[in-house]
């Protein structure tokens, strides 16, 4: 297996070899392969169908664009007029010369000012109208994406989420722009300067179309080999910028072992190897704006050289030639629009299959037909013959019978992977099960609606999850209308208020990104009082307390007992004095139940839980008296 490239500059040569072997344009095929037909053409219809409600906007800026359009075509025969009609026109004056100069002059003046004032519109319009679109798709797929069932979020990763909430969304917006207006204002500019063109001067104007399909042809050809040099640009910073997310991210990791240098080299390799492509795209796009560039000088040659021959012969004015070669500008910028317009055609279908794509998904867990509100008390959870798989064929929970009274606490305990986290998820429905049925007062929770079923649960995880916010609106997360008072009544509850009022804005104060302001505990205790303020039916604590020291834990297990009170409480814990109380105890193996009952009744068994407590008082070196009070 040999190495990859390391420098910038073995990257940078093995990049020029797959170009020039065309190995670039077949990764690109087989990386994306399109969308059948039928499937595209639905996506099309959807998009039509969303751009619907902005049908009268699109419309108008289609009428602005042609008149914009019209209004350049005119220009250059104000000046073949001016020309031919007044300043060659030996039949005329001076005074008659003066005047008609004046007036067409003034004519000429007010189309330019009417026409770049129709293009200033246009161009305000079409912006507002971008944005429009995509604020509301970005809304919509925004609040799909928050819909979606964990795997397919899994499955994106939130590099991919986030490129079609921003550049796909945007390219997307893009198509109406590329694929309606741009060619059908194009196609207009291209029939109509051809048609004035063929009726000033038909030999001229052949002369001059004559260079159009070789123009057509170089931009195709040119707009074909450089897109794929984009294509691994993009690829290139997408895996640069996830780099620099990892590393900060895990700074500490970094820190620790000492990998600053190594982390900035990588960084530096990767973006001289960026800039080394670029430079090799613009070296090739400057072939082709210098080939445009020539093919437009060309033309204005042969027009001015042939049109000279013309007109000694009498077959052209000057104002003719002139015209000419206003039209040809006007005729060669329609055409690069077209070719422009094919080039990016793909890439808006492309980015709109993958916005649309995630449109087309279920949302997760759809309200059943006839589904009701969730009861507000819960007086018992049922675990009726539950399994349940994230494989199929490979069930992490399996012959899970429990009936749990309301208010009552209900531990978790056993390895890792024996399906304890999963239990929990299955109560918070963030899974179903695969088999058998989870009963909340005699009623299938499938049949509750979501969203009122959700109203009675509050999680607390070992892994906290906090915003890059306020103390205060982190605590009030579950509960935006929470008054002061209370936020500050949950905060004490959870002995997070000693500590609160001691940082420098007090419950004012930012903690950035997931909290890494504060300490571990100090993390722990705010999703505690989180969870206190949101007063849950249900409630479910999964290494709650595992990032306190034990004084911290000690004061928090004394809030606790007020916290649980009256509440559905599961409680997932390595450390069993924080579950020795519990009214049940479930030891799990392998998904399944091999234990049950008080703490007290466990440990006279003399079973596998047993066992599991003696373990543990040895390693911290208790006495069995403190965990049989």
């Amino acid at each position: 297996m040999t190495k990859p490239p390391r420098s910038s500059r073995q990257r940078y040569r093995a990049f020029v070899q797959d170009y020039t072997q065309r190995r670039l344009d077949d990764e690109a095929a087989g990386a994306s392969q399109p969308l059948d037909r039928g499937k595209r053409r639905a996506y099309l219809r959807d998009y039509l169908r969303w751009l619907r409600p902005y049908r009268y906007a699109a419309g108008a800026l289609l009428a602005l664009a042609l008149l914009t359009t019209g209004l350049q075509m005119i220009e250059p025969l104000f000046m073949r007029f001016i020309v031919d009609r007044v300043l060659l026109n030996a039949r005329l004056d001076t005074a008659a010369r003066l005047a008609r100069l004046n007036l067409a002059g003034a004519a000429f003046l007010g189309v330019i000012i009417l026409s770049n004032l129709a293009d200033a519109l246009r161009d305000y319009r079409q912006r507002l109208l971008n944005v429009r679109v995509m604020l509301s798709l970005r809304r919509s797929l925004f609040q799909r994406l928050l819909r979606l069932p964990l795997p397919k979020l899994w499955d994106m990763k939130t590099g991919g989420i986030l490129s079609r909430l921003t550049g796909d969304v945007e390219t997307t917006t893009g198509l109406l722009q590329m694929a309606i207006v741009s060619p059908a204002v194009s196609l207009i500019r291209l029939a109509v300067a051809v048609t004035v063109l063929l009726a000033l001067n038909w030999r001229l104007a052949l002369t001059a179309l004559a260079i159009v399909p070789a123009a057509m042809l170089i931009s195709f050809i040119a707009a074909r080999r450089v897109r794929p040099i984009y294509r691994s640009l993009r690829k290139d910073v997408e895996q640069i910028d996830g780099r620099v997310g990892e590393a900060f991210s895990g700074i500490r990791v970094v820190r620790a072992f000492r990998r600053e240098l190594q982390e900035l080299l990588t960084y530096m390799v990767g973006r001289h190897t960026v800039l080394r492509k670029e430079l090799f795209a613009h070296r090739r796009e400057l072939v082709l704006w210098t080939s445009w560039g020539l093919l437009q000088a060309g033309v204005n040659v042969v027009i001015v050289w042939y049109g000279g021959y013309m007109n000694i012969a009498g077959g052209a004015s000057i104002g003719d030639i002139m015209a000419f070669q206003w039209y040809s500008f006007l005729l060669l910028g329609p055409v690069w629009q077209i070719v422009n317009s094919f080039s990016e055609l793909q890439r808006s279908l492309a980015a709109m299959e993958r916005v649309f794509d995630v449109l087309a998904m279920d949302d997760d867990k759809p309200d059943r037909p006839g589904a009701r509100d969730a009861p507000l008390m819960v007086d018992e959870i049922r675990f009726d013959n539950v399994e349940f798989a994230y494989r199929e064929g490979q069930p992490v929970v399996r012959d899970f019978d429990v009936v749990v009274p309301g208010g009552s606490v209900i531990a978790l305990v056993g390895r890792s992977g024996a399906g304890k986290t999963t239990v929990t998820d299955l109560v918070a429905r963030f899974h179903d099960p695969t088999r058998g049925r989870i009963l909340l007062n005699g009623v299938d929770i499938r049949d509750f609606r979501l969203r009122s079923y959700r109203e009675l649960l509050a999680i607390v995880q070992q892994d906290v999850f906090l915003f890059d916010g306020s103390v205060r609106e982190n605590i009030a997360y579950g509960r935006h209308q929470a008054t002061n008072a209370e936020i500050e009544d949950a905060a004490r509850r959870a002995n997070a208020h000693e500590f609160i009022v001691r940082l420098p804005e007090q419950y004012e104060t930012f903690i950035g990104e997931r909290g890494v302001k504060l300490s571990g505990g100090q993390q722990q205790r705010l999703a505690i009082a989180r969870a206190i303020l949101a007063r849950p039916q249900i409630l479910i604590l999964d290494e709650a307390t595992s990032n306190l020291d034990t004084e911290s834990e000690q004061l928090i297990q004394a809030s606790m007992a007020t916290l649980l009170a009256g509440r559905t409480t599961f409680v997932i814990a390595h450390r069993l004095s924080t579950i020795h109380r519990a009214d049940l105890i479930l030891l799990m193996d392998d998904g399944r139940v091999i234990e049950r009952g008080s703490h007290n009744e466990l440990m006279s068994e003399s079973g596998a839980y047993y066992g599991m407590v003696r373990r543990q008082m040895e390693s911290h070196g208790r006495d069995e008296e403190v965990l049989r009070c």
